[in-house]
């Protein structure tokens, strides 16, 4: 298993068309839940470490973050980008997550990596984050 010793900076750019969960939509008043729209936030973790969270963008569905964050990396396995809806009671709300090898980062040998991940739940919505590794 190949893993990722040294400096991650990673750029959180934004995500498109993000849908509420069944549970998200418990607090939704009216005719129409599907205009329902999202307080989201991405919490960014390597592995089982928090790396960081993005600030939360309210009432989006397509909110646009631009947040980076950097940290120093041993024995990293993955990236787990999990985006959340930040509940007005109780717990937040999960939304999609995505997990990213560091291994399928670096099988081209490259050290930066820039594209959309796919984010999934029942439904495929998509975010855009710029990666770049040094190590």
């Amino acid at each position: 298993m190949v893993v990722f010793n040294g400096l991650l900076k990673i750029k959180i750019c934004e995500a498109l068309d993000l849908k509420p969960t069944a549970w998200a939509l418990r607090h939704a008043v009216g005719p129409k839940p599907q205009t329902f729209l999202l307080d989201p936030y991405i919490a960014l973790n390597v592995d089982d470490s928090r790396v960081g969270q993005t600030s939360t963008k309210q009432k989006t569905n397509s909110p646009a973050w631009n947040d980076e964050f950097v940290t120093e990396v041993y024995d990293g396995r993955k990236i787990e980008l999990s985006v959340f809806h930040d509940a007005p009671i109780g717990y937040d709300d999960f939304v999609a997550n995505c997990i990213i090898q560091f291994e399928d980062l670096l099988q081209n040998s490259s050290k930066h990596f820039q594209d959309w991940v796919v984010v999934r739940r029942c439904l495929h919505e998509a975010g855009c984050c710029d990666l770049m590794l040094m190590g």
